[in-house]
């Protein structure tokens, strides 16, 4: 198997699982889920297998603490995010909300797909694409593995300025599409297109 496929399999499920095992742990310890579930097989079925019913609001897995981090800058706080990054569509009825996403879904992966393709895996300025783009496939099928379940994403990392201002809760999906994104803004101004050569006349 070459190079660039290995990178691509080991970043993309190795993002997959840690985004899923920390979600995984947030939902045991800091909610009441999984309260009176002795085996791992039930835990995981409470957490993969109950999707909120049709119309339902509010949260649908009941918080019972946070954890402090920093008191002024950061904690760790389970949220449920219906909606896309940052809670954008949120408010879109799921009827429309759910067919978008995969519709999204299925675009990005055929983006990433063709864009990958098209790299030598032997290139050192390929290194930002060849990274990048498996970070932002492991982070979204992270969301979407969240969103096929249960309908919406587990966010659990809250950056705050002394609860002044706050930054979008988000997840270890979201951090991985955010930095693959920012390595592939760095690919676009690092690797550029070479004008073909003129031929040389003899």
């Amino acid at each position: 198997m070459p190079r660039k496929y290995i990178i691509l399999l080991a970043v993309t499920l190795g993002v997959i699982v840690l985004d899923q095992w920390t979600k995984y742990l947030v939902v045991r310890e800091l909610t009441t889920q999984m309260e009176g579930k002795e085996s791992l097989g039930e835990r995981l079925a409470s957490m993969y297998s109950e999707p909120p019913p049709k119309g339902f609001t509010g949260m649908h897995y009941q918080p019972r603490r946070h954890i402090e981090i920093s008191e002024s800058f950061f904690r760790i706080r389970y949220l449920e995010n219906p909606g896309a990054a940052w809670g954008m569509f949120r408010s879109m009825p799921p009827e429309a909300r759910v067919p978008l996403f995969h519709v999204a879904i299925i675009g990005a992966l055929i983006l990433i797909t063709f864009s990958f393709r098209k790299l030598t895996g032997t290139d050192p300025e390929e290194k930002w694409a060849l990274w990048g783009l498996p970070l932002v496939l492991g982070g979204a099928l992270g969301n979407y593995i969240d969103r096929v379940a249960r309908a919406f994403v587990i966010d659990f990392l809250e950056v705050h300025w002394f609860d002044k201002a706050t930054f979008p809760s988000f997840n270890v999906a979201d951090a991985a599409i955010c930095i693959g994104v920012g390595m592939l803004i760095i690919d676009s101004f690092v690797r550029k297109e070479k004008p073909a050569q003129a031929p040389t006349q003899a």
